[in-house]
């Protein structure tokens, strides 16, 4: 029987039992990933995250792992190891640096990690994957299944990932209104329904995935840059522009998430998301 530490952080937020919470093991190196998949069910959060010596130019690797599946990135379950990596100093050298390197399946993420005076880590910023996106071919499915009419952008999928749709809005009541029929997004596999609403700086974001082992989501750090990319190649935003994005609300873990776009239409540059996040237990599992 093998004993690892693990800590829990509330991610997208700085108040405990708010945002989104992320389980972080953080010596993973003798856990194949069939257990790894077996822990993620047992914790029974959206993402657990696996922490693992580096193998090429990041200070640390991870695997992550929804209740049902492996995902090559995710935004608020990183971004939430960071956090945890950087406060508890886990590394050992966190203490002099404000970077971290992250290897995931999908390339190195870097974190710039931000300190209170007393030099504390309680939030950071995240380069993302760029994401690629084409039209989503069932689109019309999914609309029937979220109840919604029309959407006020064309409905794209963004993979940097997890593959992400975007159906927009016209309120954020009619957002907040929503009561998808789960059954019918089951049926649409490997994707992420986010339904979003508002303008200029201020968006408000619900993410539904049962594809993933998630009925609705509080706060989600991937999809945040894909739908800053999203606005701003449909002209809502500028690139450049900083957004910040509500999401968790309906479902008592309001969270805050900040994402911009940097780039053109014709080719984006850089993806930035940031956050704060909250350490709210620490335990041992025993398998």
């Amino acid at each position: 029987m093998g004993t690892y530490e693990y800590a829990v952080a509330d991610v997208f937020t700085d108040v405990p039992l708010q945002g989104n919470p992320t389980a972080v093991f953080l010596d993973s190196a003798d856990l194949p990933p069939e257990r790894m998949q077996q822990i993620a069910q047992e914790m029974h959060l959206s993402e657990t995250v696996f922490v693992l010596p580096a193998e090429a130019d990041g200070d640390v690797r991870v695997r992550i792992f929804t209740p049902v599946n492996e995902l090559p990135f995710a935004g608020h379950p990183t971004l939430g190891t960071a956090i945890v990596l950087g406060e508890l100093n886990v590394l050992g050298e966190l203490q002099a640096v404000d970077t971290l390197r992250m290897e995931t399946a999908k390339g190195t993420v870097q974190f710039d990690l931000e300190r209170t005076p007393g030099g504390r880590v309680g939030a950071a910023s995240m380069w993302q994957p760029i994401p690629t996106w084409e039209p989503y071919e069932q689109a019309d499915e999914l609309l029937a299944g979220l109840g919604v009419a029309a959407s006020t952008l064309p409905v794209e999928v963004h993979d940097n990932g997890p593959r992400h749709v975007f159906v927009g809005l016209d309120s954020v009541a009619a957002l907040s209104a929503l009561e998808p029929d789960q059954r019918v997004l089951a049926r649409l596999p490997n994707m992420a329904a986010n339904c979003f609403a508002g303008s200029g700086s201020h968006w408000r974001l619900r993410m539904f995935s049962p594809a993933y082992g998630v009925v609705e989501d509080a706060a989600t750090g991937s999809a945040a840059g894909s739908l800053a990319v999203h606005l701003a190649r449909h002209g809502l935003i500028g690139f450049g522009e900083w957004i910040e994005i509500l999401q968790g609300v309906e479902i008592g873990r309001p969270s805050t998430m900040r994402a911009r776009a940097c780039g053109t239409p014709e080719g984006i540059e850089s993806v930035q998301v940031a956050g704060s996040a909250v350490i709210v237990g620490r335990g041992t599992l025993h398998v």
